[in-house]
């Protein structure tokens, strides 16, 4: 777990990665501040190998939340740098992750109707109209230039958001995508948005430069994207000379039946791991180094995912969020499982954009 491993050019001390975790500490205008980066700069002391940033958006119709990190502008790049140069300080590596939230984006924020593949109403709130072929190429050209700014501002990578039901996931969906033309349909048109999006990264940064994505395992929702497309769309990404594949699920929307970050405490070993049995599944066919999310809380199962070749890197989120220095200690040889109860309770204080922290632990501390 602790052994020297390599993604592209990036050398990592570890195989423990910070999955994407909406901190909700950015100023309004999406730029990173010293509290976001006093709270990556702690996951980078706490010996995470490597770390990336929350979802950071394109564009501004493309924002999903209050104090949302950006990087829609040549003028938010200076806003990274020194948080960039103290990760590097403390050998960790740092992944911007990349993102537009189509339907899921704020109304209240955008200040406009949210974007889809497809128009959609559904119960829960989410309305968006379908976007247009100049719309698409835009937002291609969008996500090249964040690349090109995340670079510029020291990142060792981007991650191209592609799960949990925002647009890059909406577009892989056929729940959501229902168009006619070479978008939609196929798994391979509801793929090209992606593939365009790589190609035109590639094209201005080259094969040097980590590129990486999320993707959902399965959308656990009727109608929705599967795991065996997963595993088609994987290929694809694996052709388009893709540097690592992280593995997740759920849309976050009530429709679904799970949850991308699911409600529960983890009573048992056996029911960590969300998604081992699409990793299963995307061993058998990608050689992509695979990092798998969701659910993990036991250093045993850690090993054992690792060692069965199941996964190539171990990605957590609440984890750390209560404790950033979890892998340290895991480290030191203190082994205990995560104390994280998956309560969700740490979304409370961002949506009342307060930022993001362990509202658990923060009684435990005042008692």
């Amino acid at each position: 777990m602790f052994a020297k491993t390599k993604i592209n050019q990036l050398e990592l001390k570890n195989r423990f990665v910070r999955s994407a975790t909406w901190e909700g500490l950015a100023d309004p205008d999406g730029s990173c501040n010293d509290e976001t980066a006093n709270l990556i700069l702690e996951l980078a002391k706490g010996q995470v190998g490597m770390i990336i940033t929350s979802h950071t958006y394109i564009n501004q119709n493309g924002q999903a939340g209050i104090r949302q990190l950006g990087i829609y502008s040549d003028q938010l790049i200076s806003s990274y740098i020194e948080m960039v140069k103290k990760v590097h300080r403390e050998g960790s590596k740092i992944i911007m992750q990349i993102a537009h939230a189509g339907a899921r984006a704020s109304v209240e924020l955008i200040k406009s109707q949210p974007l889809g593949p497809s128009s959609l109403e559904i119960k829960d709130g989410l309305n968006c109209r379908e976007m247009n072929k100049k719309e698409i190429f835009q937002t291609i050209e969008d996500f090249k230039k964040a690349a090109v700014r995340a670079k510029k501002a020291g990142f060792d990578g981007i991650q191209i958001h592609a799960a949990h039901g925002y647009l890059l996931s909406q577009f892989l969906s056929p729940f959501f995508n229902n168009r006619n033309d070479e978008y939609g349909g196929s798994i391979e048109n509801r793929a090209r948005f992606i593939l365009e999006i790589i190609y035109a990264i590639r094209s201005e940064l080259g094969q040097q430069f980590a590129v990486l994505i999320k993707l959902n395992s399965d959308d656990f929702m009727k109608g929705g994207f599967t795991a065996p497309e997963m595993v088609q769309v994987s290929a694809m990404l694996e052709s388009a000379g893709i540097d690592a594949i992280e593995l997740s699920g759920g849309t976050g929307l009530s429709l679904s039946k799970y949850s991308s970050s699911r409600l529960g405490e983890i009573d048992s070993q056996e029911e960590e791991a969300y998604y081992s049995d699409a990793a299963k599944l995307y061993k058998e066919k990608i050689t992509v180094p695979l990092i798998l999310v969701g659910g993990i809380r036991s250093y045993e199962v850690v090993k054992e995912l690792v060692e069965k070749e199941l996964a190539d890197y171990i990605s957590l989120s609440r984890p750390l969020i209560r404790e950033p220095d979890l892998i340290k200690r895991w480290q030191s040889g203190n082994t205990e499982r995560a104390t994280c109860i998956s309560c969700n309770q740490c979304f409370v204080p961002i949506r009342a954009g307060k930022g993001m922290y362990c509202v658990i632990e923060s009684i435990n501390q005042v008692v």
